[in-house]
This record gives C-alpha cells, sequence and structure tokens, in this order.
C-alpha cells in the first residue's frame, strides 16, 4: 500500500494523505481520524525516503570526527547528538581517523545519504577540506564546524580563541612566581587548533620580555606515552623548566607519570599545565590544572546555528568561545 492507495480508500486527497504523515496542522480530527483508520487497518510505515521527499527534509544530520575515543571529541560528539535527537533527527557519526581518504569516502557517503547538515568536530578539518574532492562534496550542504573554519561557501564556525587559552596558562604560571624564562610548552598535535596553542604560549612569553620563545617549544606523540617520553628532553635544558604547559590533559598526565618516574615533585619542582579541561583532569595526583575550552558550550551553539542554517534563518552567525583557567593542585 502507498499514499495514494491510502488517499483513495480515505477519500481524501494525496495531500491531506502527506499532511497527517508528516504531522502538519490544516487537518480537521475527523478527517485526521479516517486516515489514521485506513493506517492502522494496513499496519502502514511509511517509508522515510518517500517521506523526506514530501516534507523537504530527510531529518538526518552528520557528524564527522577524527576519532571519538578522545575525550574532547567524544564529548562535543554526544553533546549534538543528544541535542539534536531531542529535536527528532537522527544523527550519524562518521571516525574518519584524520585520513583524506576516509574524509573523502564518508563526504561522497553523506552527499549521496541527502543529509539536512553536517557539523565537522575539530581543526583537522581546516587542511581536509582543502581537497578538491571533500569540498565539492560538502558543497551546498548546511555546514558547521566546531572549533574550526573551512574554506566552503555557507560553511559557518563555533571556535574556541585557542590562542587566550595558551596565554591564560602561561600567565598563570607566571602570577604563581615560576620562572618566565623556564616556562616551556609541549606540543602534540599539529591541527590548526594546536597552531593556536603554540602561538598563543609564545606570544605571552615574549610579551613578558622573555626572547626566542618559540624556541622553549617541544613536540612529541599525543597521549600518556608521548608526554612521558618527552620529560628526558625537557629535562636538559639548563637551568631546569620551572614549569611546562601542554596542548592536551592526556600528555600532560604522561608529563606528571614520567617526572614523577625521575622523583620530580607537581608542583614543588615543576609545575604542569593541560588543556580540554577533560575527566582525565581529575583522575590524577594532583589534580591537573586544565584550560576549560568550554566543548559542551561549542557543541550546544553548533546546534543552534546549524538548525537555524537548515531553517534557512538568519538569526545565529560564526561565533567565538573564550576559555577559561581551571586551576587545581598541579600548578
Amino acid at each position: 500500500m502507498n499514499i495514494y492507495d491510502i488517499a483513495e480508500e480515505a477519500k481524501v486527497s494525496i495531500s491531506t494523505v502527506s499532511r497527517v504523515l508528516n504531522n502538519k496542522d490544516r487537518v480537521t480530527d475527523e478527517t485526521r481520524g479516517k486516515i489514521q483508520a485506513v493506517l492502522d487497518k494496513y499496519n502502514y510505515t511509511p517509508n522515510a525516503i518517500a517521506r523526506g521527499l514530501v516534507a523537504k527534509t530527510m531529518k538526518t544530520i552528520a557528524i564527522l570526527s577524527v576519532d571519538i575515543r578522545v575525550p574532547h571529541y567524544s564529548r562535543t560528539a554526544f553533546t549534538i547528538e543528544r541535542e539534536f535527537s531531542k529535536r527528532s533527527y537522527n544523527v550519524i557519526v562518521c571516525n574518519t581517523g584524520g585520513e583524506l581518504e576516509e574524509t573523502r569516502r564518508y563526504a561522497r557517503a553523506i552527499a549521496h545519504r541527502q543529509v539536512d547538515g553536517v557539523v565537522l568536530v575539530g581543526s583537522v578539518f581546516n587542511d581536509l577540506c582543502g581537497d578538491t574532492e571533500v569540498s565539492a562534496a560538502l558543497r551546498g550542504l548546511p555546514l558547521v564546524t566546531a572549533n574550526g573554519q573551512v574554506d566552503i561557501p555557507n560553511a559557518y564556525s563555533v571556535l574556541i580563541d585557542d590562542y587566550a587559552g595558551a596565554e591564560l596558562a602561561v600567565k598563570h604560571m607566571a602570577a604563581r612566581g615560576r620562572q618566565r624564562d623556564g616556562i616551556v610548552y609541549l606540543k602534540d598535535l599539529n591541527t590548526g587548533s594546536a597552531k593556536m596553542k603554540w602561538n598563543g604560549f609564545a606570544g605571552a612569553l615574549e610579551r613578558m620580555g622573555v626572547d626566542n620563545a618559540k624556541d622553549r617549544v617541544f613536540s612529541t606523540s599525543y597521549g600518556l606515552e608521548g608526554g612521558a617520553a618527552a620529560v628526558n628532553e625537557i629535562l636538559r635544558l639548563n637551568p631546569r623548566p620551572s614549569a611546562i604547559v601542554c596542548g592536551e590533559d592526556l600528555t600532560a598526565i604522561g608529563v606528571m607519570k614520567g617526572l614523577a618516574a625521575r622523583g620530580i615533585r607537581v608542583p614543588d619542582d615543576i609545575a604542569v599545565s593541560g588543556y580540554n579541561n577533560s575527566e582525565y583532569s581529575l583522575l590524577c595526583s594532583p589534580e591537573l590544572t586544565s584550560v576549560d575550552n568550554k566543548g559542551e558550550m561549542c557543541a550546544l551553539l553548533c546546534v543552534q546555528l546549524l538548525e537555524s542554517r537548515i531553517n534557512g534563518s538568519n538569526a545565529f552567525s560564526s561565533v567565538t568561545i573564550k576559555p577559561e583557567l581551571v586551576v587545581r593542585g598541579s600548578s
């Protein structure tokens, strides 16, 4: 049975059946009851694609992330999924691994599924969306990036001021009496967000009169092992660093483990700070001072912004969020 059969048996027009199926107004209770009786009689379940064509919406959102296991990405994606679910949207979550081929594959799949809108989670998409194939697949879709900016027409952003976030950590270390020329930065990623962080670190030190601040930026891999491994190189500095500012919480905790293995006390000997204010910051001893980059607020604003674009409203525009520093025992 299809929509035409239902209309014929209920003695109504096809458009009236469509309005009932899509819960629209302008149908009398009597007419609605007649149509519902036919639906119940044949146990009719409307085809989602057919409903989408009639309603001009598939009520589907796609979230593209790098790795849903990373706490910051998972919190953002979770909040976006929950909020759109409350609005009766279906949500597809795609893990690209930050790989170009995977991003191309998912972008093509999203275009073919005729989703209503897309949220890109993470500044890694700044570069990935520079690819012609990815850009072409996403072009024309309502698109919002969580903490990133992509060069696609009509794409919008909810940005975190990561430059200011790193500045907060540096200023805090200096205010706590740490030698300014003894503050170092540990970067563990190479995304747009990560670049903003280490530039914010260097800018803060330079404004404090520290020369060659960028020479105090060390590199490692993301995570516990990367943080612990970087300690050997950082401790070669003479004099020994007074504070280590990290771009991610998990890497910062790796630093703390590496320092503890060498008998170096945190914060008595060296202070440590992280970034993201994730649950990890509360699971170490001492608890980790961390920059709160307002992940949940970012996600909620992404939902509001994307929904406004889907509905053709100009009520929202791209926005930037200011982070805050959460001071705990590690500094």
